[in-house]
């Protein structure tokens, strides 16, 4: 599934510093605005310990990780929606995202320019929000004005409805809230989802802070926190210097005791990673065997049928039946064979609902 979080944020606020960290490509990072003009692309690996506990079970020829596309999109400044600072072209790159993964400055550091003059992660956040709710609210004007004679006829249903939920986002619009804060039946987001709005993306909040404050956050963070209650979003701390310096060590065990002496367990990339992961509402299904363990991405809900179509549209079609083990049964009696023995290889038809983590192997014809 090529699915994709974009990074965005203030110019200077981290976010090629996280981008290099997460996908270990090397976007250029320096302490001036617009370091990054063209939107770099990595793919990533979403760590996963259940994929180890299974290869280590099996010992396959190879493991094969699920990913997920991670962009760096160049900041974004006041007037990016009229075109300021290649606003269009910036807003064009975050429209193609499924996810926002939006960084903002929460750490004090005379050395590193801020864009506005000074620390204020409230202001910060507004300022893209407004932006991209600007941009928003001139896409579902356009769009209301084409539906209007079609909705008010009443001969076309879908234009009706489609109409009545775009009043609805340009009424959110309007007071400065974002276009998720809108409650649209899962089943109606069809009517408007060739817009590609932009704030009807799940986003993740990275409260880029200090590396004392990265365990129990700070008054800048708190300050966020405090002024995105209300909003159906994330909020995650990390500290985007440090994590590269961890990015940098080549050792796993050099890894391992720098984070112990700080008191984490593991680097902030990885929950970052997850994080991102979760945000679109995917999850993990496992195929294994002798030649490989592999992870496939799914949207969290998909039938056996629609999880086998990532693997093949064949198998999809010819779908007959998954013959399914539960992971935590799979772990602990050690292997297929003696799952297969204490009868806990389930037969699931076309309507089963994969779970998380379920060990599957597919029968189909074709």
């Amino acid at each position: 599934m090529a699915l994709k979080c974009g990074i965005v944020g203030l110019p200077n606020v981290g976010k090629s510093t996280l981008f290099n960290c997460l996908s270990n490509a090397k976007a250029q990072a320096a302490n001036f605005p617009f370091c990054t003009i063209e939107p770099n692309v990595g793919v990533i690996t979403v760590p996963d310990e259940r994929m180890n506990k299974l290869a280590e079970l099996v010992i396959p020829e190879r493991i094969v990780p699920t990913t997920i596309e991670i962009v760096d999109i160049a900041g974004l400044v006041k007037g990016a929606s009229k075109g300021e600072g290649l606003g269009n072209k910036f807003l064009g790159n975050i429209r193609e995202c499924n996810a926002i993964l939006h960084v903002v400055r929460c750490f004090d550091d005379p050395n590193v320019v801020h864009v506005d003059g000074s620390v204020n992660p409230v202001r910060d956040k507004e300022i893209i929000d407004m932006e991209l709710q600007f941009k928003d609210l001139e896409a579902v004007e356009l769009r209301l004005k084409k539906l209007e004679k079609q909705a008010k006829s009443g001969t076309d249903k879908d234009a009706k409805k489609t109409y009545d939920i775009l009043q609805l986002i340009q009424a959110a619009l309007m007071q400065g809230k974002s276009a998720r804060t809108v409650e649209i039946a899962k089943e109606d987001l069809k009517f408007i989802e060739d817009l590609h709005l932009l704030t009807v993306k799940p986003v993740l909040y990275v409260c880029n802070v200090d590396e004392a404050s990265v365990k129990s956050g700070n008054k800048h963070s708190a300050a966020l926190i405090e002024a995105v209650k209300d909003e159906s979003a994330e909020v995650m701390l990390i500290t985007a210097a440090m994590e590269a310096d961890i990015a940098s060590m080549e050792s796993f065990e050099d890894r391992k005791a720098f984070l112990a002496d700080i008191g984490l367990e593991e680097p902030g990339v990885n929950k970052l990673i997850s994080s991102a992961y979760k945000l679109l509402d995917l999850q993990t299904y496992f195929t294994c065997g002798v030649k490989e363990v592999r992870a496939w991405t799914i949207t969290r809900g998909m039938s056996a049928p629609q999880a086998a179509s990532v693997i093949h549209t064949d198998f999809e079609k010819g779908f007959i039946k998954a013959e399914v083990i539960a992971y935590n049964d799979f772990t602990t009696l050690g292997s297929e064979a003696a799952c297969r023995d204490n009868g806990k290889i389930r037969i699931e038809g076309k309507e089963y609902i994969v779970a998380d983590g379920d060990v599957m192997h597919f029968r189909f014809n074709v």
